[in-house]
This record gives C-alpha cells, structure tokens and sequence, in this order.
C-alpha cells in the first residue's frame, strides 16, 4: 500500500514496536533507579522518551496512528509542565502537518474522481500540499470561476489504515493510558473506531460543512468555507486564510488568545442549536483565527474560522437539557436534584446507590469554569483537575469509577473535554456562563407564566360585573368585616 507511508506490514510492525520500546526504556529506568537516581527524575524521563517516540510515529504513519495522536495532543495540558514542555512543539507539528502522498498518486486520485480531464476544473492547482490529515490532504487551487479554493484529497487505502491502526492501538491502551493521567485511552481509540465510516465518507462531510456555511453566514464571530464540489474521496471547498490556533498556542497575543478561547466556547454550544450537528473533531488545526477587515484591527473583530467537518455529532434538537439542568442544578448546591437526574439519565446504573452530596462535590470542580463570570483556563487548572480524576488513591477516582456514561453522551463528553484542552491550551480568560446562558438548553430556568396582580384582577371582575354587582360585594363585605 505504497499510497499511505509504509506498507500495512510496516505499519503494524512500527506501532507494534511501540509496546516493546515502552518497556525497554523500564528496564533502562530500573537500572538507573539501581544507580542512585531518584524513582521521580527517572520516571519523568521515561515519560518524556515514550511520549517523544509515540508522536513521532503517529505523525509518520497518518491514518488512524494520527487520528489518535491529534485526538491525544489536546490533553497534553494535563501533563507536568517539565514533560510536556519538551514536546509541545511536536504536538503542534502532528496538529498541522505530517509527510506528503506523491504527486502521482494525488493525480491519479483526481482522474479517478473529477475525470481525467479535472484540470479544465481549476484555474490554477499547486501540487504540494498546503496540510495534511489523518486520512487526506489538503491542496490549494484557483476554482474555474475564479474562486481560491481547498482541494482535500483522501489517501487511497485510508479507511483499511485507520482500522488497523486503531485495532493495533487499542491492543496496548493501557501502556499508554500514564501518559496522560485521568484519560481513559481505550473508550477513546473505540470511539474514533466508530466512525471511521462517517470521517471516509465526504459526502456527509460536504452536508455537515455546508449546513455550518449556511448558518453561519455573515455570522461576525465564526465562518465556515461553503462547499465548491463534492465526489467520492475529494472535496473542494472555499479557500480560507488565518492564523492557525496551533500559533495562537505558540506565541498569540493575551487578546488574541482570549478571543479565540471565547469564540472556540461560543461555537461549541451555539453550533447544535443553530444546525443541529457538533463539530466533534476540535483539534488547533481544525481552527483558525481572522482579523477583521483591517489586520491592524481591534481583536473584538476577530473571527474563528472552522475547518473540517468529518466527524459530527447529529443533535436534531441541540444538546440535551440535562446537561444544563444538571450543571445549573449542581451551581445552586442541589444535591439530590442533580443525583436524581443523572440516575434518571443512566449516568448511575441502577445497581449502584451512591451519596448525592460526594457526586456533588466531584463535580463542582470540573464545573469550576461556570461559576464565576469570567475564567481563566491554564494548564496548572487542567493538571489538578487530571490528577485529582486520576489518582487510584483519590475518593474522586473511586467515585468517578462507579459513574456510567450513556452512549448518546459519549461524543459529547469527548468534544467537551478537548475543547477544554484547547482552551487550556490558550490560556484564555472565558466568559463561559454568557455562552452557557445563551445556548445551553436547561442552564437558564424557564420562567413560569407571572400571575395577574391581585388588585388588577378585582378591578377587572368589578367593571366586568357593573355596579349592582359591586355594591353587592361591598355590602357582603361589610357584614362580615369583625368591626
């Protein structure tokens, strides 16, 4: 399988390795503990040469290999700064690039599918790409009406890769899980094994994109590129420029990250009351940031540009309300209201009886960003929250254990906690309740009909009665009255 780098005997021979290199550097770790040095510095440098090694791989190998790791990369906040500091840059790397397919074979992949003479289509087609995905990459071009545009080009072979390389993955989930602490790798590899379906077919990435167009357009905070032309394995959409969130990360502005973080939390929850669909792959290259009309701008005038629409959540009717009303529930201390609708939601089997007021206080941190008008995410905020969730020894890890979560939350869950990785990521000061009270059905109580006012109400009955009737009442009135 010459199209994809490495032929599926060397893939699976190269992720394979990856076990077998893990516990080749304990070994090596368990000597240098023999030697004198510390289990803490030894453990860290372990982790640092796994993780290096892990990415390294995913990035060569695309496919489901880098599926993985740009789904992986978002929660690298939850690592120690002095590890994940090291390879931070090749995180970036994996987000925006990795090796191109041969020129020959994006030609031949066109031919195949606009016909051989798909030239006559564009007015202009660079052959080297301009990004590269877990299953595509990403040509620019000058559409025949003069449009720029972006040609995405699927690897030939690309759905076989990313079943195998998900398949070998999962083999070894639990050697990877410490890179991460409190992440559960294998409910993750599962999940993305599920779609595989959905990600390969372009055409339901061509309706999901062109419903976000749709919507969002002359929307001043985001833009979504329309859809220019949609065949099997190549989709050709409205060019877009920007400032990738991946630099954002590197080296933005505090405005320009906190616009972007803001702008990220706005999209997430407007997107499926606005199109019914969630855009479930928020990665930092699936984003970009856009000055206004002038470069030299405000920031308040920037805009988020969203890319790639592969994977999405279908949520005809947004969000569920439980979420609002169970976060807006644990907001006001109630503790066993909250309890009773997760139980009613499935997120307490009914085998397991736990104390409404500990699964109040596991929650209240995670929901610590909602409590206040404006929060600043950082990586130390995400690192506690990690360890806590994380550590065997913690009650939280004992209760989080006994917790379930209902299949129609998974890919909500997923999407939300990258989200807040990415913001993480950003360092960015949220006014998170704003967006929560605007989009999250459930979060603001639904106001009861007011009652007319006593006194109106009488008015309205007396000239509705006349004035026999009032001296009626007025009398009865009297004679009851205790004077």
């Amino acid at each position: 399988m010459s199209d994809l780098p490495r032929k599926a005997v060397t893939r699976t021979a190269k992720l394979a390795a990856l076990p077998l290199g893990f516990a080749g550097r304990a070994t090596w770790g368990l000597g240098k503990r023999i030697g004198g040095r510390s289990a803490e510095i030894v453990g860290r440098e372990l982790q640092q040469r796994t993780a290096e090694q892990l990415f390294k791989v995913l990035g060569e190998l695309k496919g489901g290999a880098m599926k993985f790791g740009q789904a992986l990369s978002v929660f690298e906040s939850a690592l120690p700064e002095e590890i994940a500091g090291p390879y931070r840059a090749a995180l970036t790397k994996l987000q925006e690039a990795a090796p191109p397919m041969p020129t020959s074979t994006v030609h031949t992949v066109l031919a195949e599918r606009l016909g051989e003479d798909w030239r006559e289509l564009f007015e202009e087609f660079e052959d080297k790409p301009a990004a590269a995905a877990s299953i595509g990459q990403v040509h620019r071009g000058v559409w025949h009406d003069g449009r720029e545009v972006a040609v995405k080009v699927q690897y030939p072979g690309a759905g076989k890769a990313l079943l195998s390389d998900l398949a070998q993955l999962s083999r070894f989930a639990r050697l990877l899980g410490p890179l991460i602490p409190g992440m559960d790798i294998k409910p993750l590899i599962t999940e993305l094994r599920d779609r595989v379906s959905e990600e390969l077919d372009y055409s339901l990435e061509a309706q999901a994109q062109q419903a976000h167009a749709e919507e969002f357009a002359e929307d001043p905070d985001v833009v979504v590129p329309a859809v220019v032309h949609q065949s099997d394995q190549v989709l050709v959409t409205e060019w877009m420029e920007g400032v990738p969130l991946s630099e954002v990360i590197a080296g933005g502005t505090e405005e320009q990250r906190d616009r972007a973080g803001q702008l990220l939390a706005r999209f997430l929850f407007s997107g499926p009351a606005r199109t019914g669909l969630l855009h479930a792959d928020p990665h930092p290259g699936n984003f970009r940031l856009l000055p206004g009309d002038s470069p030299d701008g405000p920031v308040e005038e920037w805009r988020l540009g969203v890319l790639d629409f592969g994977t999405v959540d279908r949520l005809p009717d947004g969000l569920p309300p439980t979420i609002g009303t169970s976060l807006r529930m644990a907001l006001d201390g109630e503790a066993d209201a909250v309890y009773g609708l997760l139980c009613e939601e499935g997120f307490v089997k009914e085998s397991i009886e736990l104390d409404p007021d500990a699964v109040l206080e596991y929650l209240l941190p995670i929901i610590e960003p909602a409590q206040v008008d404006a929060f600043t995410f950082t990586r130390g905020w995400m690192r506690n929250q990690a360890a806590r969730i994380g550590d065997p020894r913690s009650p939280a890890h004992q209760l989080g254990k006994q917790l379930n979560l209902p299949p129609a939350y998974l890919l909500i869950h997923r999407v939300t906690l990258s989200t807040i990785g990415v913001l993480c990521q950003l360092g960015a000061t949220v006014r998170l309740r704003d967006e929560l009270a605007a989009w999250m059905p459930g979060f603001v109580p639904e106001e009861e009909p007011a009652g007319p006012d006593v006194a109106e109400l009488a008015a309205v009955i007396g000239a509705a009665d006349g004035p026999e009737a009032r001296t009626d009442r007025e009398e009865a009135a009297v004679e009851e009255s205790p004077a």
